[in-house]
């Protein structure tokens, strides 16, 4: 999998029936890779994985992979909490022609590092692509520890995760026992920086979908060693960073969207559309950011 910098967890778009609009799809991840982005990851949290049908995700990933083609790296999310499913999808998303494979920690079931480790394990073994990682434990309630990851890292086409504990201690761990090629990159906007402080290589991002061009600013500089523009960048960011937050994600970057001209639909039940309040939050952080 080629290492990428920004990557955007792609949100899916919706028409007004909230089945999915493949045809803006196609025009959202477009605009991300002409607006900061490297890579493209579909159907992950932010694409509404849990209410998108199998077939509907094996065809976003047909879209937007033929969509983008050589541009940018696609990464499919295959991930559930069944190990059999995951493999099951696992190997269909390989004959779309995406450029590797992303897998949550199994949610809701509370796996031990061992069965963390035999689950993903298992999903490797059964596809010739890469496979990331994701670790998110305010998702799955259970947190895939830096020495799972290690041990992890030795299975050859296992070969990143996104990380997304919130931890900078974690993620110290990890850069500490993990080979130096492994890849990391902050699954949280806000620790994009920090993050590359300690040596990881990228974000996995919802903000890029508003602000890409001024990530990649802030990105760049910091691989350039002028580390004070990407201080004053992060700062600057900060506030969009934390505000796409404001409710469930993706409910108000879906909403931002419609400011850049892209129209991503609505979200399915049981997550709702922003309330007016968060409306006009959102209307307000767009002109503070964007001016």
């Amino acid at each position: 999998m080629a290492l990428n910098r920004i990557m955007t967890a792609m949100v899916t778009p919706f028409d007004e029936k909230l089945e999915v609009n493949y045809a803006e799809a196609e025009r959202l991840a477009l605009y991300l890779i002409e607006h900061g982005s490297d890579g493209i990851v579909v159907c992950g949290t932010t694409g509404e994985s849990p209410t998108v049908t199998a077939d509907e995700k094996l065809e976003l990933f047909r879209v937007v992979k033929k969509a983008v083609g050589n541009q940018a790296t696609v990464i499919a999310g295959i991930g559930s909490n069944t190990t059999e499913g995951s493999i099951s999808l696992a190997r269909k998303a390989e004959a779309t022609g995406v450029d590797g494979l992303m897998a949550v920690v199994p949610y809701y079931n509370k796996p031990s590092q061992e069965g963390m480790y035999q689950h993903f394990r298992a999903i490797a073994e059964a596809t010739s692509l890469p496979l990331m990682m994701y670790n998110i434990p305010g998702r799955t309630s259970v947190n895939l520890f830096p020495e799972t990851v290690r041990r992890l890292s030795e299975i050859p086409n296992i070969t990143s995760i996104k990380e997304a504990a919130g931890s900078m201690d974690q993620v110290s761990e990890l850069k500490r026992v993990l080979p130096d090629d492994f890849i990391i990159y902050s699954g949280d906007d806000s620790l994009t920086l920090p993050m590359l402080a300690l040596g990881c290589n990228g974000i996995i991002s919802v903000a890029a979908h508003v602000v890409g061009d001024e990530m990649r600013k802030m990105v760049e500089a910091w691989f350039a060693g002028d580390l004070q523009t990407a201080l004053q960048w992060h700062l600057k960011l900060m506030p969009m960073f934390k505000g796409v937050f404001v409710t469930t994600n993706p409910v108000p970057v879906k909403y931002l969207l419609r400011k850049v001209g892209i129209n991503a639909g609505g979200v399915k039940l049981p997550l709702v559309c922003a309330s007016p309040k968060e409306e006009a939050f959102l209307d307000n952080l767009y002109l503070e950011i964007k001016g």
